[in-house]
């Protein structure tokens, strides 16, 4: 049963109705008196006064059926706005027509134009008027909080109106900020455009404002960073709205505010993901993802199973990983789906066996040990996993014929000074050879820096160190890391993998970078606690203070993604890695030492 529209709502409805014909009948009797250079016995006609009656009775009959009056609109909408100027528009022919045809003539036949624009010029002021009023009454409703907001798009707009109309909110915007000096006389429901982010404390103070939003869904980490230590110093809270694919219908509204978290500050970035490139490597196909309990290949299968592969296989060694990822990505974890692959990339024999069966088309080759300290004491494990594994899983992808292999790779790579590092070099130039040896199929590697919330990452040691109520420990003063959000890393993985070409080594933008220190100190700023230190340990052995993406004698070259960047490096042959295998953890930690000193030569050559 269609719903019927509240008594109210019909009186106002034909209210508004009959002031329209009022309007109409009065529009018609002054065209006429300027018509008549404002004669008014020439006016006051009998002539005239059927005009009048006709055109009110044409905009109460035309706008009961198709205008205004057949559906209640927001005074002053777009929708509002269209309907009265087509009734007027229809009324205003009608009776022109009618002065064409009538005979003697009635009424000058140039007064229909005239009362019809004038007509509609009454109607849009009383609109306005009545909606500047309600917007009036709304700002001295007694708001508690009143607020700045940045960014004068859409998004801007859309809040704006959203924080003015809903009278629940406890917040009254103010000002609008932008950096687009072209939008400096911008005014959005009567609040106005004050100007740049240089300007905020000044506004701040001017407007007696306690609160900055943010209204750029799709801001970065930089900008986050820039407004909120802006409005820090001028004394007031930061809220931001989340990125566009995380608000439910993309249109951004006071509930979607929140309060700037530690991912906002440090790893949000707006990356452009072509669906449609992706889709056509994925959909449809068989595809595999080593280390699939871990932190980015979990994310890379909950990303992949929205593109629609015929099959996803889950491999890993570690059974309670996989099945935390079975949970997120069907809510059961049972254990019983033919897609769960529990297997040791070490063991070349069940991965081979394991190809042969499956035959995936795809694979993305997560699997990896990854804790630079611990490494650098058991050498032998990071030589075994990351370097042997990682051989395994490209010999049992060759034998099967993949289309496309993707080797995650870390920014430790690029001129490796810990023995992580240089395993996932290895990686990278063992994943080349294969894409020069392989008679089909694409091998890549894609090379990125630290990803937020990761397991092992700083952000849960420092929050674990904050539990504990502290200290929080930094290896130095000065050091420096990339960062990234999960979602986002793997995103552009996926799109790297289908935009690169064999044998590239690709490198993700990962934006600034960010002292260490500072995380530390936004962290314990988030906590609210004011009695946690920070304690300064040292380099540990083989870190360095600042990470690099390229690594000496790599010279990035652009690709189709403007995220995206390739690097080529050298191959080394398979069976040297075989036959150089270390049987224990002092001399793998010697050899491992030594390549990494060869590798060093070979880059300084290569510069």
């Amino acid at each position: 049963m269609a719903c019927r529209p509240s008594p109210r709502k019909q009186f106002s409805r034909w209210s508004w109705a009959l002031l329209d014909a009022v309007v109409w009948a009065g529009m018609v009797y002054l065209a006429c008196w300027l018509r008549f250079d404002f004669n008014i016995d020439l006016v006051l006609l009998r002539g005239t006064a059927w005009f009048a009656i006709g055109a009110a009775i044409g905009q109460l009959l035309i706008g009961a059926v198709v205008g205004p009056y057949s559906a209640g609109h927001r005074h002053g909408s777009f929708e509002e706005v269209t309907d009265i100027a087509k009734t007027v528009l229809v009324v205003g022919g009608g009776l022109f027509t009618a002065a064409l045809l009538t005979y003697p003539v009635l009424v000058p036949r140039s007064v229909p134009i005239i009362a019809a624009a004038l007509a509609l010029l009454a109607m849009f002021s009383t609109r306005f008027a009545v909606r500047a009023a309600a917007l009036r009454r709304t700002t001295r409703r007694g708001q508690e909080r009143r607020v700045v907001l940045f960014g004068a798009g859409e998004a801007g707009r859309r809040l704006t109106r959203s924080l003015l109309r809903d009278e629940s909110s406890t917040f009254l915007p103010v000002a609008i900020l932008d950096d687009d000096k072209t939008k400096a006389r911008l005014r959005f429901d009567g609040v106005r455009v004050r100007g740049t982010r240089e300007d905020l404390e000044g506004v701040v103070r001017k407007f007696n404002a306690t609160d900055v939003f943010i209204a750029l869904p799709n801001a970065d980490a930089a900008l986050i960073r820039d407004i909120s230590q802006r409005a820090s110093v001028a004394g007031v809270r930061t809220k931001v709205l989340p990125r566009l694919s995380q608000i439910l219908d993309g249109a951004p509204s006071a509930q979607d505010l929140r309060d700037v978290n530690l991912e906002d500050l440090l790893g949000r970035r707006p990356v452009e993901f072509d669906r449609t490139t992706v889709a056509e490597q994925l959909s449809g196909r068989t595809v595999l993802v080593t280390g699939a309990g871990g932190s980015i290949g979990a994310e890379l299968c909950r990303q992949i199973a929205r593109f629609g592969p015929s099959r996803l296989l889950l491999l890993d060694r570690d059974e309670s990983a996989l099945q935390a990822t079975q949970l997120k990505l069907t809510g059961r974890a049972l254990l019983e789906h033919d897609d769960l692959l529990l297997v040791d990339i070490r063991d070349a024999e069940a991965l081979r066996r394991i190809f042969e069966l499956e035959r995936p088309e795809v694979v993305f080759h997560a699997a990896a040990l990854k804790h630079l300290s611990l490494l650098e004491r058991f050498a032998l494990e990071a030589w075994q996993t990351n370097v042997l594994g990682s051989l395994n899983v490209l010999a049992a992808a060759a034998a099967v014929q993949v289309r496309t292999f993707v080797n995650i790779s870390t920014d430790k790579a690029a001129n490796p000074t810990s023995v992580l590092g240089l395993s996932k070099r290895l990686g990278e130039r063992l994943t080349a050879d294969f894409a020069a040896r392989a008679h089909s199929g694409r091998y890549v590697s894609v090379r990125f820096g630290n990803v937020l919330g990761s397991r092992g990452s700083v952000v849960p040691t420092f929050l674990a160190q904050i539990a504990a109520g502290g200290p929080l420990t930094v290896t130095h003063p000065d050091v420096r890391r990339y960062f990234m959000l999960v979602p986002e890393a793997c995103e552009l993985v996926l799109q790297a993998a289908a935009v690169g070409t064999s044998g590239d080594v690709l490198v993700l933008d990962m934006g600034d970078q960010v002292r260490i220190t500072e995380v530390a100190h936004t962290l314990i700023s988030m906590s609210r606690r004011r009695d946690i230190d920070i304690v300064y340990t040292g380099l540990r052995p083989g870190e360095k203070l600042v990470e690099e993406l390229y690594g000496t004698g790599e010279h990035p070259q652009p690709t189709a993604h403007a995220l995206v960047s390739r690097v080529a490096v050298p191959q080394v042959d398979p069976e040297l890695i075989r036959r150089a295998s270390p049987q224990r953890h002092g001399s793998a930690s010697i050899w491992m030492r030594q390549q990494m000193a060869a590798e060093r030569q070979m880059a300084n050559v290569d510069a």
